[in-house]
């Protein structure tokens, strides 16, 4: 009995400390909370992370980033966050002051758990100018939709992996894999995204907001003039008219219409050229069907090369 006793007691004492060395070790169902400021960086943050991530994004889908008011429930979603991504360049300057009020140095620029997505990135559109924001836009150092060409996101789910592997050392490999896997799909995709467009290589465009450098460089399209005189500006009748007369002239291919903008300027100007008007989604969950990084090109590729395969001259 007391032999039995004794082997009980032994047992009871092993639980116990069994269940203070995982009280103390971090769960394995345990994730790190990462907010983005927008849907883009949100999804290359949950390919690189998933299911070591939960993440959350500061700006909605469909909503413009640089035109965005924070509201006070984005100071708790930043509080206490694991990691903060963001775009940088002004794009998403209101950042600086959540964090502030946030008041955690980690997360603050410089710290462990912050990344400035635009580090490395080869920028288009430099200009020697700190942000100014004109009509509610913010404008940096250089256009900041370096997302929407898909080589930027190599450097950015570069950056985002090292930060994930800096703060959780023992998942490295595992971060890496994934981030393996996520380059390895995004290459194939570019592949077949460079041959949906390669037949229109040259072909010009009208835009509604100077959103499309990059992802022109990329696909050796020419987005040549702006519906919007400035970013958050109106056209007026004049500048639509000359708009009409250039792309009259310089052989405008197609419309692109941001979603989230007005429709009637650009639907207007294409009906006057007599081109289509394609409406495109800047941002993740822009429009239906763009709901990952991989989505959005596989939509706006596949709606461009629709566009501009009926409209081919």
């Amino acid at each position: 009995m007391m032999a039995r006793t004794g082997r009980f007691r032994c047992a009871v004492a092993g639980l116990a400390l069994a269940a203070a060395v995982l009280a103390a070790a971090p769960s394995m169902a345990a994730t790190l909370r990462v907010v983005a400021t927008t849907t883009d960086l949100a999804s290359l943050a949950l390919a690189v992370g998933g299911d070591l991530v939960t993440v959350d994004t500061i700006v909605p889908a469909g909503a413009d980033p640089e035109a965005f008011a924070p509201r006070p429930r984005d100071i708790e979603k930043v509080r206490g966050a694991g990691l903060v991504v963001r775009v940088g360049m002004g794009y998403d300057y209101w950042l600086d002051g959540l964090l502030r009020q946030a008041a955690e140095p980690r997360l603050m620029r410089g710290g462990p758990a912050y990344v400035d997505a635009s580090a490395g990135i080869p920028l288009l559109e430099v200009r020697g100018e700190s942000v100014v924001n004109e009509g509610g836009h913010a404008h940096g150092v250089a256009n900041p939709h370096y997302w929407l060409d898909p080589d930027n996101a190599v450097i950015v789910a570069g950056a985002i992996a090292e930060a994930l592997a800096r703060l959780l050392p023992a998942e490295r490999e595992r971060i890496l894999a994934q981030r393996a896997r996520f380059l390895s799909e995004l290459e194939r995709r570019r592949t077949r995204w460079l041959a949906a467009l390669a037949p229109f290589a040259g072909a010009r465009l009208v835009a509604y907001h100077n959103a499309w450098p990059y992802f022109a460089r990329r696909f050796r399209l020419d987005v040549a003039e702006f519906i919007e005189p400035k970013a958050g500006v109106s056209p007026s009748p004049a500048h639509l008219r000359n708009l009409i007369e250039n792309g009259r002239r310089t052989r405008v291919r197609a419309v692109l219409h941001e979603s989230g903008e007005p429709q009637d300027a650009p639907r207007f100007v294409a009906r006057e050229l007599g081109v289509p008007m394609v409406t495109l989604a800047i941002s993740v969950g822009g429009v239906p069907g763009t709901d990952d990084y991989l989505a959005l090109f596989d939509a706006n590729v596949n709606a461009l090369a629709r566009a501009l395969g009926s409209g081919a001259r």
